[in-house]
């Protein structure tokens, strides 16, 4: 059983308040999530995604032992 975040008072962050929240580029930024390096994106419209700040908070505590949650 896995222990999962209770995203109902979670706010979504857009691309620019992520890459200025980590640092990184978006090219890093997709690169590492490929990898599993960064948190998941999830789809907020036909062309925009965006991050769980929670998520992207607990990358930020830890950037070189984060791994993605497997889905």
């Amino acid at each position: 059983m896995t222990d999962r975040k209770d995203r109902r008072t979670d706010s979504l962050l857009r691309m620019d308040k992520v890459r200025e929240r980590t640092g990184l580029s978006a090219a890093t930024i997709y690169r590492r999530e490929a990898a599993g390096t960064f948190p998941k994106r999830v789809a907020i419209g036909v062309r925009s995604v965006a991050w769980y700040e929670s998520d992207i908070s607990d990358f930020v505590a830890a950037p070189m032992t984060y791994r993605a949650e497997a889905a």
